[in-house]
């Protein structure tokens, strides 16, 4: 039970966090691309990847901080169900361009940002 608790901790404040990430990008940025997501996406995949290596790799976290940081935050933090119905919607749209661009740039920048941050981690410990 406690395990399930830290999840749903986690979950809650990602989710929060997501929120008004998308709500900020919405304001500077408009309604004409989904921002919002792919900050989120990006920013997600970093950070799993710093943590994965940080609290994973480098000291050997206790299952209770991986599951309240990994699995809760950045699940309810990250948002690929979210950015696979954007680019559905986008391709409705008969934005196409915008579409292919979306998905490249989520999933070449999410690689490549869970790669960035293991090697941050791994630069600095």
């Amino acid at each position: 039970m406690n395990q399930i608790l830290l999840v749903a901790l986690g979950g809650a404040v990602g989710s929060v966090c997501r929120y008004l990430v998308g709500v900020g990008a919405l304001r500077l940025l408009g309604p004409s691309f989904p921002w919002g997501t792919l900050v989120v996406n990006v920013a997600g995949s970093f950070a799993i990847g710093v943590l994965a290596e940080l609290i994973v790799a480098r000291y050997g976290a206790s299952a209770e901080l991986r599951l309240l940081l990994i699995t809760g935050f950045l699940g309810g933090f990250t948002t690929f169900s979210a950015f696979a119905l954007d680019a559905v919607t986008l391709f409705e749209r008969g934005a196409t361009v915008a579409g292919f661009a979306y998905l490249v740039l989520s999933i070449g920048a999410s690689i490549a940002a869970a790669v960035a941050g293991i090697g941050l981690m791994r630069s600095v410990l």
